[in-house]
């Protein structure tokens, strides 16, 4: 086995960064292989360009005949660039993505051919799909699942395939996969922000969600990656000792791009122009061998789309110049994590940022307006927005010194925590006229000013401001953005609402102004939720009695975190804005727990193999090379060689000690592991969660001390030190 650890080594030291021809620039490249407005202006009749159109800005239906045409064009266009085969691509519940080829062809009379594709294979599809995660809502002889096609993501090639977005739904109509639910939150938030809008601006129109990801990964060599059977099968480590030097330098962070990832980033970036992600920013991050890759902002449901399909081109192109690119949220033990950092905001359709002051107290009394009730709406709602991140990797991140912790908590910064103070103590009822001036002139006409400096991080908040939109931090590397992307919007679309509804009672029933009623509002808001706003550090047994004493949440573990999405209240939540159904909801449950359940089921797998088929076996030869010695010196020096040999015999039986603990963890794990399995559903997550996964840290912290212990010539697992600093 160790002899694969240093062909692998060896293997990568040869490695030379795979050259990258850039002839065009990337504004020439962008959207080349998208059907985009360009392509389909070119493409389509006008009436069909108009209909796709009313789909994607009013949610219009588009008629068969209209689809027919737009799907004949659309093959011309695809063909034309190369395509051969079409598919419907959707995102299961998996959290990954899912597409079935079908060719264009379609023979004629068993003797011609022709390239053929309608509007019926365009708007519809019936894969079998049997196998997805369903959570109970059909059978497995039911297997029949539909994909549908949405016009509001534009279609694209990819190598040699057109990709047609699509939504994916049980035959009985419930959704099973990630897009459904965040298409009909993106309704909800657009229908009651334009709504609020209004107050501001009678000609609102439209509002949109949208979202900037920040995508942390990391690269390592595929031969290295390979050679450990833990990064193989669950994406992460599971076992290895810390290095002498690791990250505490911040040498590696923001610093010189090493070469070879260069060239796959330049690789990447190429291909992400050509699928219209708009990537903007490269660098490296605070790990070594860790980086990053972020984008320019936008619709929400286009950038959840664009990511997911980022993570699939990021895995093709890292083969290519032989990289293994890890997502896991921890795949290094004592190295920071990764995140997705998801960058919300609200915008018109005018283009206007509603998380952006402006110029005039009106555009900030809009700014507040919004800025709060998304304050409001997290804080009645933190529960959710927990567990619409949770997971069994993102648990080895939250609460680890470099990534929010566990607690939702929202972060605004000193200057902002003093407009909301000043709010606070705004006159209830109508205001006279020089409360009026004081606050349109030295409160809410000094945020542009307050903001323009205002760039305060705080890395521990899980829900930070930070200038123009709230930054949800806690959001993991591997994560499918729709899941939070989806709770985040419905939950403020139902605040919004519900502001409405108080402002209307108070401007109809108790006669004030529309700026008094709006004020009146704010001002109850800021006070009941100022629980969930804080500045300081949110790390440590000090937060968490603070948040305690405050009446906020810390599950820490997914089984924990869970529990909330089938409540009472969710349920009546997502019904209310027609999100999503009971069933839809307890199906999400169900598969979330039996995700966690089997990821812990296979990494608990994985280490005992590893610790016995690799680490013991190892132990014992080395441990036999020292028994040998002692033996030889006993026969030269006699009764001496204790003295001679003491470390030696200190080494053999604190290694015994060491072997002897890591068989006794193993059969305990997998006692704990074979009563787990007995059990489906929260019983058994709660089971691996509370008695197996302990073992894992245990087991480890014995392989860890063996890895300093044995010669580094036997040991067959390739060291952190390897993975992290080959370049």
């Amino acid at each position: 086995m160790s002899r694969i650890r240093f062909n692998a080594l060896q293997e990568t030291l040869n490695r030379n960064p795979l050259k990258v021809v850039q002839n065009e620039k990337r504004s020439s490249l962008f959207g080349k292989n998208v059907f985009n407005k360009y392509a389909m202006q070119q493409y389509l009749t006008r009436a069909a360009y108009e209909s796709v159109m009313n789909a994607i800005e009013l949610g219009t239906k588009i008629d068969r005949k209209i689809a027919d045409q737009v799907a004949v064009s659309m093959k011309d266009w695809a063909i034309s660039k190369g395509a051969t085969h079409y598919t419907h691509w959707f995102q299961p519940l998996t959290g990954a993505t899912a597409e079935k080829h079908d060719a264009f062809f379609e023979s004629i009379n068993g003797s011609l051919a022709m390239e053929k594709f309608d509007g019926e294979q365009l708007v519809q599809q019936e894969p079998d799909a049997s196998s997805f995660p369903n959570g109970g809502i059909r059978n497995t002889f039911e297997a029949r699942g539909y994909t549908a096609w949405d016009p509001t993501s534009p279609a694209f090639i990819y190598e040699t395939t057109l990709c047609i977005p699509t939504i994916f739904v049980a035959y009985t109509g419930e959704a099973l996969d990630n897009k459904t639910p965040l298409l009909r939150a993106l309704q909800a938030i657009d229908t009651h922000a334009t709504a609020v809008c209004k107050y501001f601006d009678k000609n609102a129109r439209k509002v949109s969600a949208t979202l900037g990801w920040e995508q942390e990964y990391f690269l390592i060599d595929d031969a290295l990656a390979l050679s450990r059977p833990d990064i193989l099968l669950t994406g992460r480590t599971l076992l290895g000792h810390l290095p002498a030097k690791g990250q505490q330098l911040d040498d590696h962070y923001f610093g010189t791009i090493p070469a070879r990832a260069m060239a796959f980033m330049q690789d990447l970036e190429q291909e992400c122009m050509l699928l219209g992600i708009p990537v903007k920013t490269r660098h490296n991050e605070v790990a070594p061998n860790q980086f990053e890759v972020a984008p320019i902002f936008e619709e929400a449901n286009l950038a959840v789309d664009h990511n997911s399909l980022l993570m699939d081109v990021m895995e093709k192109v890292s083969r290519r110049h032989k990289f293994k690119v890890l997502f896991h949220e921890k795949p290094f033990s004592g190295i920071n994590g990764s995140g997705k950092h998801n960058n919300w905001s609200l915008s018109t359709s005018d283009g206007i940022n509603l998380l952006s002051p402006g110029k005039t107290p009106m555009k900030n009394l809009q700014f507040l307006t919004f800025f709060i009730n998304t304050i409001k709406a997290v804080y009645e709602n933190e529960e959710l927005l927990r567990a619409s991140i949770a997971s069994a990797s993102n648990d080895c991140r939250l609460g680890a010194n470099e990534a929010p912790s566990s607690i939702i908590s929202v972060f605004i910064g000193d200057q902002l925590s003093e407009v909301l103070d000043e709010l606070e103590n705004v006159t209830k009822g109508k205001l006279s006229p020089q409360e009026k001036t004081d606050l349109k002139l030295n409160i809410i006409g000094k945020i542009p000013e307050i903001l323009l400096d205002n760039t305060d991080r705080n890395r521990t908040s899980a829900f930070a401001f930070t200038g123009n939109k709230f930054e949800f931090r806690a959001v993991g590397s591997k994560s499918n953005c729709a899941t939070p992307m989806t709770v985040l919007n419905t939950i403020v679309a139902k605040q919004l609402k519900e502001f409405k509804i108080e402002v209307d009672k108070l401007i109809d029933v108790k006669n004030l102004k529309k700026d008094e009623a709006v004020f009146n509002v704010l001002r109850e808001y800021i006070k009941e939720s100022k629980k969930i706003r804080f500045n300081g550090d949110g790390y440590g047994e000090a937060w968490e009695k603070e948040a305690k004493k405050r009446g906020l949440s810390n599950n820490k573990t997914t089984p924990e975190a869970l529990q909330i999405q089938i409540s009472k209240e969710v349920i009546d939540l997502y019904n209310e804005m027609d999100v999503m159904s009971k069933v839809e909801i307890e199906a999400r449950y169900e598969i979330a727990l039996q995700e966690y359940t089997k990821r812990l089921q296979i990494e608990g797998r994985v280490l005992c193999d590893i610790a016995k088929n690799h680490v013991v076996p190892t132990a014992v030869i080395y441990q036999n090379t020292l028994l040998e010695n002692t033996k030889n010196l006993k026969e030269i020096f006699g009764g001496e060689y204790k003295n001679i040999a003491k470390e030696q015999i200190e080494l053999i039986m604190t290694i015994s000690n060491h072997i002897t603990g890591i068989n006794a963890l193993v059969i305990k794990m997998e006692e704990q592991r074979a009563k787990a399995n007995k059990y489906t559903g929260l019983k058994s997550a709660d089971m691996y969660c509370k008695n197996v996964k302990p073992f894992f840290e245990e087991i480890r912290f014995h392989c860890d001390k063996l890895e300093t212990m044995v010669d580094d010539n036997l040991w067959p697992l390739t060291k952190y030190r390897e993975l992290l600093f080959t370049k």
